[in-house]
């Protein structure tokens, strides 16, 4: 699959960074010298972290090498490293670790959720955001229209095969077993979009991705023309022109209890 696209990622960096804002501010460290940012992007949420704790030593994680250099000329005074969030070993215990809008990615959270506990010091937070959003319309007509005949045998299955996220019951069980006292909520944004295209510029940084990878230009053309087509009637036009992009996200807080 290609490298992540930052400019295209950072079209609606504002929306991206809301519930990486409203994450961070239910963590409830005030002291911290140690925290790492998995998955941080181009440093959007590594920047808030900055901000909240300025004498900390704060890393950014990301397994994409074009996003990490945007991400170190935005905060040059920062330390980011190329790592796998799967097999990534913090120097020393961490604060914090904090990953926004990056486990969704990953499977086998059975084991990788325990394993970043693990390098939490005692009294330490997880903080995690994940999108929630597989059934949503705007994921739901990406896999009907790579199912559809005419896609057969350019998209595999597999390139398409989002895992689902584990239930909140499961979550909150896995992180109290690994000895966390454990907030964990969902919200949905509501997201003004100018119309069905807008939807797919935001999509096509992220979900529409492995959808893509596959394919040529010509057939990623084609591709999004068909997705296009099917996204009309799901989201239609409000009284103001714009169409609402629902976009659940769950929210998990675990603090290390020792």
């Amino acid at each position: 699959m290609q490298d992540w696209n930052p400019q295209l990622y950072r079209q609606f960096e504002s929306e991206r960074t809301r519930p990486a804002r409203e994450l961070l501010e239910r963590i409830p460290q005030a002291d911290v010298r140690f925290a790492t940012d998995l998955g941080c992007g181009p440093g959007n949420s590594t920047e808030l972290l900055v901000q909240a704790w300025p004498n900390a030593q704060i890393t950014g994680i990301d397994s994409s090498e074009a996003m990490l250099q945007q991400a170190r000329e935005r905060l040059p005074s920062c330390r980011f490293q190329q790592a796998d969030i799967r097999t990534w070993q913090a120097e020393q215990p961490q604060q914090v670790i904090y990953a926004n809008a990056s486990l969704q990615w990953l499977t086998e959270h059975h084991t990788l959720l325990p394993h970043l506990v693990s390098q939490l010091a005692v009294g330490g937070t997880l903080a995690i955001q994940m999108p929630d959003n597989l059934e949503e319309p705007s994921h739901r007509l990406m896999r009907d229209v790579a199912e559809r005949e005419n896609w057969q045998g350019l998209i595999s299955p597999q390139a398409a095969d989002r895992k689902r996220l584990l239930t909140t019951d499961q979550y909150y069980d896995l992180l109290s077993d690994a000895g966390c006292q454990v907030d964990i909520w969902r919200t949905t944004y509501y997201h003004p979009m100018t119309d069905a295209q807008g939807v797919i510029t935001w999509l096509r940084a992220t979900g529409l991705r492995p959808f893509l990878a596959e394919l040529n230009d010509t057939q990623q053309a084609a591709f999004l023309h068909d997705y296009h087509q099917a996204l009309i009637p799901a989201y239609p036009a409000r009284s103001d022109g714009k169409v609402l992009l629902a976009f659940p996200r769950l929210f998990m807080v675990a603090v290390k209890t020792g």
